[in-house]
């Protein structure tokens, strides 16, 4: 992660130079405010990584002399049949609709949205009282 935080940091370096030389230059303030939004959020990702890394081991993206394989490993939990990204792509679609089409979409769209959500963050819940 140190490499990720370097990265980042650097970007963020960038983005500041570019926002000040964009700024002068142009005298636009919609597009320096928005660089300079940039080199917020890459400011705050690149700390976070880099505070991050220090309190964890050193992974094998941080070794110079590690194979792909040293990276391997479990990586975490995912779904293999969730219908819920569906529910909210659909609901999505509709409410972005609603935007071009007309507002009362959303009357249509929220609910599937809400259904979708809900069924995505209570997939694998069965209760407070089965944990065994």
């Amino acid at each position: 992660m140190k490499i990720q935080g370097r990265m980042f940091i650097w970007l963020a370096v960038f983005i500041l130079i570019t926002a000040c030389v964009y700024g002068v230059w142009s005298k636009e303030p919609v597009g320096t405010t928005a660089l300079f939004l940039g080199f917020g959020l890459s400011i705050m990702i690149g700390f976070y990584l880099a505070f991050t890394a220090r309190r964890m081991d050193t992974g094998a993206q941080d070794n110079k002399d590690a194979d792909v394989a040293d990276d391997a490993g479990e990586l975490g939990f995912f779904s293999p049949h969730s219908w819920q990204p569906l529910s909210l792509a659909f609901g999505g679609a509709l409410a972005f609709l609603g935007v071009v089409f007309g507002w009362w979409l959303m009357y249509f769209s929220a609910p599937i949205i809400m259904i979708g959500l809900f069924g995505w963050v209570f997939e694998y819940y069965r209760g407070a009282d089965q944990t065994q």
